[in-house]
């Protein structure tokens, strides 16, 4: 048994190693092609790691001694003094699907990136930091509509992509205030940028050799780069020798963000040359995104480290998302709903099977996106698994899925059928100990 197992360890941290070996691992690469992206400041990252996806992604009050919590930084300080590394990798295929002139218009794409690269170490037995990489948003998105012009026959061809997104880079803190009682803070610098570009023209050939037709184009770029907060608190009491309530709470104060903006207009023929000298209306002009305030919720009960069951609620009040010029983003409120459960046979024994974790999950989002006056929504399912590996069983490799829909097929919406992959590695020791000499 011990043989088969240090095989299948090694094959398992031997394909991690290919995986972030070969994987687009640049951040802000997104996760495939998505319209939604194209709205406020991209399409959100999850805030969790590779743990918290495969539970429905909560992790307001629950914290492990073997992972990272990387959603509450109080729970930094319930951690036992060791130091843990983590690096997590997140692939998705997604399926669009949209109702065009009674017909049902379908495109695949699928995308991967490196989700997070996350450091805790203890500063004494009761407080503990972090230190984190990982990408916070995501633009990735490519459009085409037409239009007839009214009171004329001509269709107009409309164009729209966009690429970029933000990263976040973070310190966190947490503290054991009192026996039960924890509180923290994260500071964290985002930075990045997004591009969006746009093209019009009236359609003169439809051949388009030799036509006559020219493209106006509008390129706008956006740079971003600033400071923003988040707070933490979580209260452990125990309810007996075995089980324990979890309560936490965290608040992201709305941000006023630092950015720059350049826009231009430019004439061109459909092969791209330019027909005169572009028309820069904006370049590096400075203000700042209005980020709005979130606040989450969590709940939970535990047994032992054996067994977990959790519900997370959230709240962002993305209405108040403002652009670098000041302009409405046009989003609305957001909320999201989770629980979760986490299970492992027995934590304590010797025998590997009753050491693997499983985990399951549902989550329902209220997402900040409005089509036609009606918000869309996004609703999934996960499920997990963590295999002990190493010395002592400490490290653990972890995998999650998710499958999930946004959208329906309704109107104008467009309805994204999604499964996530999410693969971890989680590595636990003990720095900073002074050798002993028997």
């Amino acid at each position: 048994m011990l043989r088969i197992y240090t095989r299948i360890s090694r094959v398992l941290f031997a394909s991690l190693l290919a995986t972030a070996a070969t994987s687009p691992v640049v951040l802000a690469q997104g996760l495939g092609s998505s319209p939604y992206s194209a709205l406020g400041i991209g399409e959100l990252y999850p805030t969790g790691n590779v743990t918290n996806i495969g539970m429905g992604g909560i992790g307001i009050s629950n914290s492990s001694p073997f992972y990272l919590n990387l959603q509450n930084p109080a729970l930094l300080g319930s951690r036992p003094p060791y130091t843990v590394f983590e690096v997590g990798l997140l692939g998705e295929s997604r399926t669009l699907s949209q109702n065009v002139s009674n017909q049902t218009q379908v495109q695949r794409n699928f995308g991967g990136n490196l989700g997070y690269l996350a450091l805790a170490f203890p500063a004494s037995s009761r407080w503990s930091m972090s230190l984190s990489l990982r990408p916070y948003t995501y633009v990735n998105y490519s459009l085409t509509q037409y239009n007839v012009l009214p009171g004329n026959s001509s269709v107009v061809e409309y164009n729209y992509s966009g690429r970029g997104g933000l990263n976040k880079g973070a310190f966190a803190t947490g503290y054991r205030l009192f026996k039960n009682i924890f509180v923290g803070a994260e500071a964290a610098f985002l930075f990045g940028n997004v591009t969006n570009s746009s093209d019009a023209r009236i359609i003169v050939n439809q051949l388009g050799v030799g036509s006559p037709d020219t493209r106006v184009n509008r390129l706008s770029r956006a740079n971003y780069s600033d400071v923003v907060w988040k707070l933490g608190a979580a209260w452990r009491p125990k309810l007996s020798n075995e089980w324990t309530l979890n309560l936490g709470a965290t608040y992201d104060p709305t941000t006023r963000v630092k950015g720059s903006e350049t826009n231009i207009y430019q004439q061109t023929t459909l092969a791209g040359a330019d027909l005169g000298t572009a028309d820069t209306l904006r370049y590096n002009a400075t203000g700042k995104t209005t980020l709005p305030q979130q606040m989450n919720f969590g709940v939970s009960i535990e047994r032992s480290n054996r067994l977990l069951i959790g519900v997370d609620v959230g709240f962002q009040q993305w209405g108040k998302y403002k652009t670098i010029n000041n302009q409405s983003g046009g989003l609305v409120d957001g909320m999201n709903v989770a629980a979760g459960v986490e299970y492992t046979p027995k934590p304590t024994s010797n025998k590997y099977s009753d050491l693997i974790t499983y985990r399951a999950g549902f989550q329902y989002n209220k997402l900040p996106y409005e089509i036609q006056g009606a918000q869309i929504n996004d609703i999934n399912g996960s499920l997990g698994l963590s295999l002990p590996v190493g010395a002592y069983f400490v490290n653990r490799i972890t995998l999650s899925f998710v499958g999930g829909q946004r959208g329906v097929l309704t109107g104008t919406q467009v309805r994204e059928q999604y499964v996530r992959i999410a693969l971890g590695f989680s590595l636990t020791d003990r720095w900073f100990r002074k050798p002993v000499i028997d």
